[in-house]
């Protein structure tokens, strides 16, 4: 085949069908990323925990930098978590999206 003749009739039997289990270590691969969603949720609670003590800290003791830094860590902790929770979605819609390009 030459490249003008694929170019003008591109394969159209080309398909996937993701499956996490069908090569090898597949499923360890999916226990590690449900450990590193874990891990990560758990960070997200840390740093929420602490950005909320040193939002009232700061706030209690008239320091503005300290206050808004605690509340900047409160907000992205809370994103974050966001993220973590809604990762898989967001992987499927945009592979779903995908899949309708033509």
């Amino acid at each position: 085949m030459t490249l003008s003749t694929l170019a003008a009739s591109p394969p159209t039997s080309i398909t996937m069908t993701p499956d996490v289990g069908s090569l090898p270590g597949g499923n360890l691969l999916q226990q590690l990323a449900n450990g590193l969603g874990g891990w990560a949720l758990v960070l997200a609670l840390a740093g929420l925990l602490i950005g909320a003590a040193a939002w009232a800290l700061g706030s209690h003791s008239q320091n503005y930098q300290h206050s808004m830094a605690g509340r900047r860590a409160v907000l992205v902790s809370g994103l974050a978590a966001i993220l973590i929770g809604a990762a898989p979605g967001l992987v499927n819609f945009f592979f779903t999206a995908g899949q309708g390009v033509k």
